[in-house]
């Protein structure tokens, strides 16, 4: 009945969280969910108040541009130089997206023929692997150890991988270990990308999320990136939107001018009323950026010197709000968390095999349920 290409692909990871949290709440239990990454804070007022106002406006009621308002463009190139120092080209290098899982999801269509290599990291965002698949790619894994950093080795990909390599995605801040990566590891995967003529997929959707004074680079920020690549960023996490689907893909000229034929084809743009409160987010005021780093700064405090008086050795991530659990089985864990303590962990092997041997947790939850979550894991002892 279905297509040959649907059985190669596993099942979504959160979706199957889902229906074991469904299962769970079926019988009654209190659940404290730490698993998906989905904000608990509310969108900024400033920014609904931007979406009311042009939901109002039979303006913007109509088909949106496919590449995105000038308007939201020229905000998106606005922010970008402000934030990272770099210099865009709204009308040809910025293009509107419906979150960045929308341009890393369709991105391989526009450069992956049958058999073309995709380097992605394992761990890492589960959709760089299901969309290497849709293209019909081979996806290679490049390892991500905490001995290294949890920083690929370019420098251990075969020489024939290499070769036949198109695309190469790199996530940092990183979901799901919360790693991150200097300027210099930007520097290396330009060099790599030139030499094996790569195309580079930065996903920098947790840039702002970072604590202790951390700044994180954009690796458009290196000398040459936007010669050898794009950047997908989000509205998502910095301003507690996920459900606004709103994001952008930033960088190199045809690269985006591929993404975007394949976006013509398959979607209709984003709703120019969203756009414009996109617009009040990244050209207003950012304390309440500053203000959710706080939130989620009180909570990775909090729930990493609880597990630390419980045992475990875990380190304090520097930006995300993911905390990256080593375990002995994770499947075998996180199954043990949700059954004795009614408590959702994404098991580390949903992000790849490199994966095996951690849980995440997401500090999505306030400080007294992460208190409580760690009153039930010392009951489970």
């Amino acid at each position: 009945m279905y297509a040959d290409r649907l059985s190669a692909l596993p099942p979504y990871l959160f979706a199957r969280i889902d229906a074991m949290k469904a299962e769970k709440a079926r019988s009654g239990a209190d659940i404290i969910d730490l698993g998906v990454g989905d904000p608990d804070l509310a969108t900024p007022p400033h920014v609904v108040e931007a979406l009311c106002t042009a939901a109002r406006d039979p303006a913007n009621h109509h088909y949106p541009s496919y590449a995105g308002m000038a308007a939201y463009r020229e905000a998106v190139a606005g922010w970008y130089q402000r934030r990272f120092g770099t210099d865009l080209d709204p009308a040809t290098e910025v293009l509107a997206l419906m979150g960045s899982k929308d341009g890393i999801a369709h991105i391989p269509e526009a450069f992956v023929n049958p058999g073309d290599v995709v380097l992605a990291p394992s761990p890492g965002y589960p959709v760089y692997r299901t969309s290497t698949l849709f293209a019909e790619g081979t996806l290679f894994d490049l390892p991500l150890v905490e001995e290294n950093g949890f920083l690929p080795d370019l420098d251990a990909i075969p020489a024939d991988v290499a070769r036949r390599a198109r695309l190469l995605f790199v996530n940092y801040p990183n979901n799901p270990t919360g790693a991150v990566a200097p300027l210099s590891f930007y520097d290396e995967v330009v060099a790599f990308a030139r030499e094996h003529d790569v195309i580079v997929v930065s996903d920098n959707a947790y840039s702002e999320i970072s604590y202790d004074g951390y700044w994180a680079p954009s690796f458009l920020e290196a000398d040459g990136a936007m010669e050898v690549g794009v950047e997908m960023h989000s509205l998502s996490k910095t301003y507690n939107m996920t459900g606004w689907r709103i994001g952008m893909a930033v960088g190199n000229a045809e690269v985006l001018a591929g993404l975007g034929r394949v976006k013509t084809n398959v979607d209709s743009g984003v709703f120019d009323a969203v756009q414009l409160a996109a617009i009040a987010a990244l050209s207003g005021p950012q304390d309440c950026v500053a203000a959710a780093c706080r939130v989620y700064q009180e909570r990775r405090d909090v729930l990493v010197d609880g597990l630390r008086s419980l045992g475990y050795r875990v380190a304090a991530p520097k930006a995300t709000f993911y905390v990256w659990l080593p375990v002995e089985d994770s499947m075998a864990f996180a199954a043990r968390l949700l059954d004795e303590a009614a408590i959702v962990a994404t098991p580390g092997v949903g992000f790849g095999p490199h994966g095996e041997g951690y849980v995440r947790f997401a500090l999505t939850r306030p400080v007294e349920r992460i208190c409580e979550a760690l009153e039930r894991m010392e009951a489970m002892r």
